[in-house]
């Protein structure tokens, strides 16, 4: 009797496992992408799921601070997220994410070391992130509407009262308030108030002057020449040189990573701690860290590639470019953003609004 039930229960128990597999099986052969807005390669999405048979769900968002309440709270459950450099480490110390096991992302090795040596300032260990793209933030100018002799070497030449009503500067708190740490000596992760105080009223001197506050429109106000210089993302520069190019204009837009120093950010993957996908996640990254990939990312994206492989695939005008690709002298005077502690993030706050309301 008990043989006989035996047998019946494991029958029961293949009959079960047979029905539910292929339902198991289709959801396990998925990726839930959580990236920024047209931060990939047109195909790139769809090479990947043709070479690993796995279905992309992706999903895009506009800033760290959008993306990271929804994976603190966990009700979507995302696989594999790029965040920024702060932003990995708030989410490394919060246990928001797992390690990498790299032995599945053998392509790895194609990003230059200085970049992952870079990235320790908030993954310490390199277990938790792979870098995907990076840039620096920097003076463009106008050649016909600066004076030769102001060409912008530090940050004061957005304080040059000649250029009133022509300086646009960004709008966001640690990227403007970077510049007037630069410009003081301070560290651009200082949270001593004293020092942000100074910053402030520096900003504040230099408001009269601002035409704007701006994210994406500076792109399009340099264009137009409706403004002698900028502080801008080096990735937008890519894109405005060849539409400079592209009109046949009478003037250049240069791009300079100021004597002081400036920011280095980096955003990289990370597989989140509640990934119900882990080793697609790891093939995802694995896929991305490819030569031929990454340079596919990088030419439709226009942000630079850490990825060495990619960057060997360029042609020398390219890899000469020093707005896209500055030299290692000017990155060694660049510092990573780091988290600030939730007192530190409301103290910048705190200052910008003062800022903002003068």
């Amino acid at each position: 009797m008990t043989a006989i039930l035996l047998a019946a229960c494991m029958s029961l128990g293949i009959a079960a496992c047979g029905t539910s597999s292929p339902a198991k099986k289709a959801e396990d052969n998925k990726l839930y992408v959580y990236n920024w807005g047209e931060y990939i390669g047109e195909d790139v999405v769809a090479r990947f799921e043709k070479e690993t048979g796995i279905k992309v769900v992706y999903d895009t968002f506009e800033t760290n601070e959008e993306m990271y309440p929804i994976i603190q709270a966990g009700a979507v459950k995302y696989d594999v997220v790029c965040p920024s450099d702060y932003i990995i480490e708030k989410m490394i110390r919060n246990n928001l994410l797992q390690p990498i096991d790299f032995t599945k992302v053998p392509n790895v090795k194609n990003i230059d070391q200085k970049y992952m040596d870079k990235s320790k300032a908030f993954d310490p260990e390199n277990q938790y992130s792979v870098p995907y793209c990076w840039g620096t933030v920097g003076i463009i100018y106008n050649t016909s509407m600066v004076d030769p002799a102001d060409t912008p070497k530090s940050w004061n030449a957005l304080w040059n009262q000649k250029y009133s009503g022509e300086i646009l500067m960004q709008d966001s708190v640690r990227d403007t308030f970077m510049i007037g740490e630069k410009l003081l000596g301070y560290d651009i992760n200082t949270t001593d108030k004293d020092q942000l105080e100074k910053v402030k009223d520096l900003l504040v001197k230099q408001k009269p002057l601002v035409q704007a506050y701006v994210v994406d429109q500076v792109r399009d106000k340099m264009i137009g020449g409706e403004a002698a210089m900028a502080a801008i993302y080096s990735g937008e520069m890519l894109y405005i040189q060849n539409e400079v190019k592209a009109a046949n204009a009478d003037y250049q837009l240069n791009y300079v990573i100021p004597e002081e120093g400036s920011n280095v950010w980096i955003d990289s993957w990370v597989i989140p701690k509640n990934a119900e996908h882990k080793e697609n996640a790891e093939k995802w990254i694995d896929f991305l860290c490819r030569g031929d990939i990454a340079k596919d990312n990088f030419d439709y994206i226009t942000y630079p590639t850490p990825n060495k492989a990619a960057f060997d695939m360029l042609d020398p005008e390219m890899q000469n470019n020093k707005a896209v690709f500055p030299d290692d002298a000017d990155l060694a005077k660049c510092d990573v953003f780091k988290y600030l502690g939730d007192s530190g993030d409301a103290l910048y706050d705190q200052m910008w609004n003062e800022l903002k309301s003068k």
